[in-house]
């Protein structure tokens, strides 16, 4: 029986639904001597900002309970020097190509989406949990307001894919359904969960920047039921992401609504993560005589009507 694994989200055809994280992939080129690139859908690309950031201080990552605090600062070499010195090496692989962004300010993503629009890359992952400095800095992604006119302004300069990376909020779903309203072709959820890890020896913080993004198995039954709310309300594609490390969790996900997945925390665990989670998710729809993924997204809500 021939397993059907593809689809579309916009205009990005995907060849399998599993994607590896922003921030847990590097550029891509760093994996390439170890994982065969063209096994994976896509690559989602480090976050990027328009200038070179050194990142927050050490410690930076530090493992606690199911799970993986990190406090890394959006450490990146800029727009430009990704566009010189990365971009070239990824496209050698002939995958699609995601560049994940982030700003300090609104204009700054409007830049990034004008300079990526002349660039060949097939999509931008637009990171509205960054701080607004402007404001304050709140995160773009939990204000509605600023989050539908981050997205205004990023889809005004990008004519491909794009895709709304938000943050986990009670008002979750009021922001992806102003994201989706202002051209948001997906959503992906959820980012990490701001935490604490303090060192009882010294009786400070472990982290240089105090708090950190709680990721891993320690927030799955947390995204679970976020992509599940937003699933239910929004017309477009949405890609769960939190504490994926099997077939089995990622099937959940795509029960719950989700249409692809992203894996992040894994990969630090086993650079094969994204390659073995595919060939977990086609050993579960080979038992279950499924002949296409997209006959499993949404099917646990189908079930309790």
């Amino acid at each position: 029986m021939k397993l059907e694994l593809s689809l579309n989200i916009g205009g990005l055809h995907l060849s399998n639904p599993v994607l590896p994280a922003s921030g847990t992939f590097g550029y891509g080129i760093e994996y390439e001597e170890m994982v065969p690139l063209n096994q994976l859908s896509a690559i989602i690309t480090k976050g990027l900002t328009l200038k070179p950031r050194e990142g927050n201080k050490p410690s930076r990552i530090v493992e606690t309970a199911s799970g993986v605090l990190n406090s890394v600062g959006l450490e990146n070499i800029g727009i430009e020097g990704f566009i010189k010195e990365k971009l070239p090496k990824v496209r050698k692989h002939n995958i699609p190509i995601i560049v994940n962004i982030g700003g300090e300010t609104i204009a700054e993503y409007e830049e990034l989406a004008n300079i990526l629009d002349t660039e060949d890359v097939e999509a931008l992952e637009v990171n509205i949990s960054c701080p607004n400095v402007q404001e304050g800095g709140a995160s773009f992604g939990k204000d509605p307001k600023i989050a539908g006119l981050v997205l205004e302004k990023v889809r005004k300069r990008f004519s491909r894919t794009i895709i709304a990376k938000i943050p986990p909020a009670d008002n979750i779903c009021q922001i992806a359904l102003i994201c989706q309203k202002e051209g948001a072709d997906s959503i992906s959820l959820i980012n990490t969960i701001k935490a604490l890890a303090i060192d009882i020896e010294t009786q400070r913080p472990i982290l240089g920047g105090i708090f950190g993004g709680l990721s891993g198995p320690a927030i799955k039954p947390v995204a679970l039921k976020m992509v599940w709310e937003v699933s239910s309300l929004l017309d477009i594609p949405v890609i769960g992401i939190g504490g994926i490390f099997s077939g089995s969790d990622a099937i959940e996900f795509i029960l719950a609504g989700s249409c692809a997945v992203q894996v992040g925390t894994a990969n630090l665990v086993d650079p094969f993560s994204c390659i073995k989670i595919t060939e977990g998710i086609r050993e579960y729809m080979a038992k279950k005589n499924i002949g296409d993924i997209k006959e499993l997204i949404g099917k646990a809500k189908e079930a309790m009507k």
